[in-house]
């Protein structure tokens, strides 16, 4: 069998209209992942890692405000207190003190308060003073360790039920594609990031905190001891 000329002819030009007139499909363009569009598919459990990030934020911020106020105190403090003790000035002495809202001053003006008192009652006094100091700063911080705990638990249990949803569409719907598996994986695997993210910030922000506070802890012992030693100073001349 053999085909004419014309014939081949017009099934090369049939061939190549058709070829011309069908639709030109284009790569498909991959979606651009936004941080808003992660946080929305996260599920439910979201919020309440979202109110943990806030609380955090106001707990860390409070804290280190009132700690840094606590340890406030110029670096002569306590060379200046001395000078008045030395004079005799105890009046003098205890309005330094006043002038300064700080943990230190309040400790060594309770002292100061005990001066012709036995030695180791003006000890036990500023020791149950710092004590106070100590607790006051101390305040909340134990949150941050909370928050730091929970956060975690929170992702990795929004993550299985996401999981559990999931695997019951598959069970259930045999249209259910590998591509939407996928997507409900990564999508799931949010709010496990972000309660890891939440509880290590408040796990770093709790230790700084209690850095600080030790620093005070430190301070507030300093100051006390060098008041002992004023006063035992006249003792010796």
């Amino acid at each position: 069998m053999s085909f004419s000329p014309v014939l081949l002819q017009v099934v090369a030009d049939t061939a190549q209209m058709a070829a011309a007139a069908a639709p030109v499909t284009k790569p498909a363009v991959q979606e651009q992942l936004s941080l808003w569009y992660l946080l929305k598919e996260g599920g439910v459990l979201m919020i309440p890692l979202l109110i943990c990030s806030l609380i955090a934020i106001y707990v860390f911020f409070e804290r280190f405000l009132a700690i840094r106020k606590a340890m406030s105190a110029p670096t002569d403090f306590m060379q200046r207190v001395k000078e008045k003790i030395v004079e005799g000035n105890l009046n003098g002495a205890q309005s330094l003190c006043k002038n300064y809202d700080g943990s230190v001053p309040r400790v060594v003006s309770k002292g100061i308060s005990r001066i012709g008192k036995p030695i180791d009652h003006i000890e036990k006094s500023m020791e149950n003073s710092g004590k106070l100091e100590v607790y006051a700063m101390e305040k909340n911080v134990g949150i941050l360790s909370t928050i730091a705990g929970i956060a975690p638990i929170f992702g990795f249990l929004g993550t299985i039920v996401g999981m559990i949803i999931m695997f019951y569409n598959i069970q259930h719907d045999p249209a259910f594609s590998i591509n939407s598996v996928a997507g409900g994986i990564y999508t799931k695997l949010v709010t496990s990031a972000t309660g890891l993210i939440i509880g290590l910030v408040s796990f770093v922000g709790y230790n700084y905190l209690n850095a600080l506070i030790n620093r005070g802890v430190n301070k507030i012992e300093t100051s006390a001891n060098e008041l002992l030693d004023i006063l035992h100073e006249p003792a010796h001349r």
